[in-house]
């Protein structure tokens, strides 16, 4: 079952930026460069000292505005986004691969989307018996709103790695290792079920920072080592008494169907007493470890 949690509503969601192609930019910006040494070179060349003071002062606002605007130039890989803020208010998130361009006074912060991997340690816990057990999970995990993973939380990665780990310990102690009735699950048992249960549970507590789980999987299950010895003659019986179990079923069912067939064809007519011992020894031979040793009769039934 997976655990409630009351997490508080989050106060910001993911939206696309607004963004243009940064390479009119870029032509533009080289275009003023130009221009600004253009005119640097006409002003020291002029005569009067206004003259050349205004050039000059010219040209440096050319290269200052060409310099301001190529600030905004912003690339975006494949597999990342950009999220903006401008005077710390979220504007918005670029994920349109390639050069864009911004507003050069927002700030940019770089997210990465890529699929990723999260491998808890071994971790001690009790599973639903109270039994010491070693387990470890990893978690294929990746952000799906990277406003909330970058506002709603102070560090989505140690986040989701708290958060896995809390999960994990939760399922170890909601489940025994072994468990020999059908109707309940185990940790052991029932692996599929148990990372479905799993995944879920994590998701729920790391949607919070825009995670989304694709797959978690245990990749370490065993008793601890101070109760493994114990643990594994435990298991060694039984499965003896569960083999013997199968094994006395079939033999009583071979024992019904022996004798409604003699019966039957009325090969031979026993008494209940000889019914009896004819039960007994055939019990002997089907559920014997060792092979029976034949004693040949050779006298009557009854001798």
């Amino acid at each position: 079952m997976t655990e409630h949690l009351d997490l508080p509503a989050p106060q910001v969601r993911e939206r696309l930026a607004r963004g243009t192609s940064g390479w009119p930019v870029v032509a533009l910006s080289l275009l003023v460069i130009v221009l600004s040494v253009a005119v640097f070179v006409i002003g020291v060349r002029q005569e009067g000292a206004a003259a050349v003071a205004s050039l000059i002062g010219l040209s440096l606002v050319l290269a200052l505005a060409a310099l301001g605007t190529a600030a905004g130039l912003t690339p975006v890989s494949p597999g990342e986004a950009r999220v903006l803020q401008l005077l710390g208010r979220y504007t918005g998130t670029l994920r349109t691969e390639g050069l864009r361009w911004v507003n050069p006074l927002t700030a940019r912060r770089k997210v990465s989307t890529r699929i990723r991997n999260h491998e808890t340690d071994v971790l001690k816990v009790n599973d639903a018996d109270g039994n010491p057990i070693e387990i470890a999970a990893v978690v294929v995990w990746q952000v799906e709103d990277t406003a909330r993973a970058i506002f709603e939380v102070d560090d989505f990665i140690e986040f989701v790695a708290i958060q896995t780990e809390t999960a994990v310990r939760h399922i170890a102690n909601s489940y025994p290792y072994d468990s020999h009735d059908t109707a309940q699950m185990s940790l052991r048992d029932n692996a599929d079920e148990i990372t479905a249960r799993l995944s879920e549970e994590i998701g729920v507590r790391v949607a919070a920072a825009g995670v989304k789980i694709i797959e978690s999987r245990l990749t370490r299950l065993a008793y601890s080592p101070e109760i493994a010895h114990a643990m594994l003659r435990r298991q060694q019986a039984n499965a003896i008494v569960a083999a013997r179990s199968r094994i006395v079923e079939g033999a009583v069912g071979m024992v019904e169907m022996a004798l409604l067939r003699l019966a039957e064809n009325h090969v031979v007519d026993l008494d209940e007493e000889r019914k009896a011992a004819m039960v007994s020894n055939l019990l002997v031979v089907l559920c014997g470890d060792r092979d029976a040793q034949p004693v040949v009769n050779a006298g009557t039934l009854y001798a």
